[in-house]
């Protein structure tokens, strides 16, 4: 593996576990026992690291939200498919920790940030959509797009929210009960006959955390 990967790696590490903030570039080195010198000649400042994850971030999580939506999803669809949106978002979670601040510090991904979360919205009415036409929810027009801007503000906020709530938890608690909580508020447009719907998610969930 090449220097400037193990950079970016290592950074990541730092990110996410101790916060951006609290990370220079020599806490960096230091982590990799190589100089700053060393560092600065792969990256020339902790901004330029920061572009460079959130590149990765903004490729892969925007590959994740233009998946094609089905227009029959299956029960277990909506779970597997929001896991996987909160996994994506875990591994970059620095990105999330703080995220006005960082916004704030780093005008360079604010306008990039913003359109991530455009696509969130688009993705969110998408699955909405498709849940109606299945015939799972029963929603009007204007119910949805109430629905989809709390989907969208419980999936860019949860991991924030859950770690100033309960503290240390296990990655795999994190990711599901975030699903869990969107699910939640899918249950009350539930369409009469559907309530294996809501069954499917309280088992899964249990299961989920009690493997």
């Amino acid at each position: 593996m090449k220097t400037r990967e193990k950079i970016l790696l290592a950074s990541l590490h730092l990110f996410n576990e101790e916060g951006e903030s609290h990370v220079t570039t020599v806490d960096i080195a230091h982590e990799m026992d190589i100089s700053p010198g060393n560092l600065y000649y792969h990256f020339k400042g902790k901004e330029v690291i920061i572009e460079n994850l959130f590149d990765r971030f903004e490729q892969s999580f925007g590959e994740i939200l233009h998946a094609p939506i089905k227009n029959e999803l299956k029960i277990e669809d909506s779970w597997y498919y929001l896991y996987v949106v909160f996994e994506e978002i875990y591994h970059y979670r620095f990105i999330y920790q703080n995220l006005s601040d960082l916004l704030q510090r780093y005008d360079s991904i604010n306008k990039r940030f913003r359109k991530i979360l455009n696509t969130k919205f688009q993705t969110a009415s998408s699955v909405i959509q498709a849940l109606r036409s299945g015939g799972i929810i029963i929603i009007d027009d204007d119910s949805i797009d109430v629905l989809v801007n709390n989907i969208v503000m419980t999936v860019t906020y949860w991991i924030a929210y859950s770690n100033l709530r309960e503290g240390k938890q296990s990655e795999q608690a994190i990711l599901h009960k975030g699903v869990f909580q969107i699910l939640s508020l899918i249950a009350p447009f539930l369409s009469e006959g559907k309530a294996e719907y809501r069954d499917f998610c309280k088992k899964f969930y249990q299961q989920s955390m009690n493997p």
